[in-house]
């Protein structure tokens, strides 16, 4: 049997990891510095990005008494609504929250009072998740420091800010949690059961950690091919809790109609058959085959990893590349191009080279310490499962710069115990410089808002950050404030036409129907509404009458509304800021200076 890599000392019964009152400090500062760096800017209940608003409409419909199962957006798209692919299982704590303060004032109250406990919340799980793996790999110190670094990183997200009720901090705690069991020193299978149930949990909330439960996955089933029956039990636990979790997650949130149907974008057959196959198949090569030698293990391991991969090509071929590599080019062009968080390394350096160190530096950092570490043999197994977790997670973002806040988060673990190092380093020896200064720079460089900082610096940038932060906030001040929604709700329900970026606060505030807002599913809806803004007034009129339009909602401010204009002087949105109006459309009286400007589609 090959022999075991070094991996950190099994905790004593007096040290188990963060006690409960370190955690709770830990947890209330953290909250605190949220709530003081958010409350005194908020100008509304509801987080300031698109998916906050939808997922709220969305909690709106279940307590509204739409299915469990009916995750439809009727409201959404052409005739029949969108089919959204989110999961009722974040729908379902924030819905209970509401519920709960229903009992105690009006459900307005109510909702903003959900809204503003359920993201700190979960900065709890995080940090917990965080300080024990930190802990695990190298102690206190490094506990500490991991908890430190992950601080930082929640107070400078917006993911837990109130009112972000998106479903990404969600998954950043099922990462964390998912990164301390993997790093339990006696590999118990208890640890790796959560480990397991996490992931099914983190696969079955959304389609992007998927990559990196695989990654778990294969660290896993090399762990058990390697150490054998040490690390049966383990390998077993974890094979069967994410079986049996993605199995109740399937049964309880996919509609029995769609049960045979393969979406790459959510939990489906698809993903459910592979996942359960995959950790049935570790299950029983662990539980069956544990005391076989090395060469049997690698060779059982082998044939079901060849297995999974044909079921793969099977099952779900189309999900092997990006999903968002299907888009209509209309919608690649002036939606996608728009979307930060969907561009990839090369795309974004060459447009906003002063935000790649925020995305990239700390991973890039991380693993350069993993395989130092590794080199050194310094609890080198667990810095090899950091390893493995950090490069696919980095992969993953070179792809798509949205995966760097599963990076960052997982940096801080090898990077809090090399900061943890370097501090007592520079504490046993007060007078040398170069130790303090290696360790202030290290820590610094740990830090990804202090990249994004760095950024900022360069000849230009701030100037275009401003520009940027002001463009951003001008349709959303301005198109979606309470006067420009409430002109549009006295409007008869109808169907409107506006930019995507103005759909999912039409949902919310009004009862009207919506063709556009910014979500992959609703193509259909969103092709329509750029041909209307790209096609001469004549055209777009064929298109508003096919598609049902009733209201025209036109903001100047709008970003993409401009870029429409811009590319098709002779399309409708361009004639729009001219100002004319074609005949079929009837101005609705409001203020002249107005941004938002409503034009009812007259009958024919």
């Amino acid at each position: 049997m090959p022999a075991m890599l070094p991996f950190p000392a099994a905790p004593t019964a007096a040290e188990s990891g963060p006690t409960p009152r370190v955690l709770a400090a830990y947890c209330l500062a953290t909250i605190g510095l949220l709530l003081a760096f958010s409350l005194p800017f908020a100008a509304d209940y509801v987080g300031a990005d698109n998916d906050d608003t939808m997922r709220l409409v969305m909690v709106r419909d279940l307590l509204g008494g739409q299915g469990w199962f009916d995750t439809t957006q009727y409201r959404l798209g052409l005739a029949g609504g969108t089919f959204m692919h989110w999961s009722r299982l974040v729908d379902l704590p924030i819905a209970n929250l509401i519920g709960v303060f229903s009992l105690f004032t009006d459900r307005l109250h109510a909702e903003a009072l959900a809204l503003a406990v359920w993201p700190p919340l979960l900065a709890v799980p995080v940090l917990s998740g965080m300080g024990l793996a930190g802990f695990r790999l190298g102690g206190t110190a490094a506990m500490h420091a991991t908890l430190v670094l992950t601080a930082i990183l929640i107070v400078s997200l917006n993911r837990f800010q109130p009112g972000a009720i998106d479903h990404h901090n969600v998954q950043l705690a099922l990462v964390a949690i998912i990164a301390a069991m993997l790093l339990d020193p006696q590999v118990r299978a208890r640890d790796h059961a959560v480990a397991g149930l996490a992931s099914g949990l983190a696969i079955a909330v959304g389609a992007e950690t998927t990559p990196l439960v695989a990654a778990v996955c294969l660290v896993v089933a090399l762990r058990w091919a390697w150490h054998g029956r040490a690390f049966r039990d383990a390998a077993a636990g974890f094979g069967l809790a994410l079986a049996l979790t993605t199995t109740a997650c399937f049964f309880l949130t996919v509609p029995p109609a769609h049960y045979g149907q393969v979406t790459c974008d959510s939990l489906s057959y698809g993903f459910y058959a592979l996942s359960t196959f995959g950790g049935g198949l570790l299950f029983l090569a662990a539980s069956l085959a544990g005391d076989r030698p090395f060469a049997a293990r690698i060779a059982i391991l082998s044939g079901a990893g060849a297995v999974l991969a044909t079921a793969v090509l099977v099952v779900a071929p189309s999900c092997l590349g990006n999903p968002l590599d299907a888009l209509d080019p209309l919608l690649a062009t002036f939606w996608l191009s728009g979307v930060v968080e969907a561009q990839s390394f090369v795309r974004q350096i060459r447009h906003d080279p002063g935000s790649i160190g925020g995305f990239y530096a700390a991973g890039l950092l991380a693993l350069g310490v993993c395989l130092w570490r590794i080199r050194r043999r310094e609890a080198a197994e667990a810095h090899l499962v950091l390893l493995l977790l950090l490069a696919v997670s980095f992969a993953v973002t070179l792809v798509q710069v949205r995966g760097s806040i599963f990076v960052n988060l997982l940096s801080a673990v090898p990077l809090g115990l090399l900061v943890a190092d370097l501090r007592r380093a520079a504490n046993a020896d007060p007078g040398n410089l170069r130790r303090a200064l290696a360790f202030f720079c290290l820590t610094l460089a740990s830090v990804p808002p202090a990249w994004a900082l760095a950024g900022t610096v360069l000849p230009g940038r701030s100037q275009q950050l401003l520009e940027a932060g002001l463009a951003a906030a001008a349709p959303r001040s301005s198109c979606i404030g309470p006067e420009a929604m409430a002109a549009l709700a006295a409007e008869p329900a109808g169907v409107v036409a506006a930019a995507s970026d103005l759909g999912a606060p039409i949902l919310r505030h009004t009862a009207h129907r919506v063709l556009s807002a910014p979500y992959h599913r609703n193509q259909g809806g969103m092709l329509t509404e750029l041909h209307i803004g790209l096609s001469d007034p004549l055209q777009a009129e064929a298109f508003l009458r096919g598609a049902g339009v009733t209201l025209v909602a036109f903001c100047r401010t709008d970003a993409q509304t401009q870029s429409l204009a811009d590319a098709e002087p002779g399309g409708l949105y361009a004639s729009l800021f001219r100002g004319m109006v074609p005949a079929y459309l009837e101005p609705v009286p409001g203020a002249p200076e107005a941004a938002l400007r409503l034009y009812r589609v007259m009958p024919e």
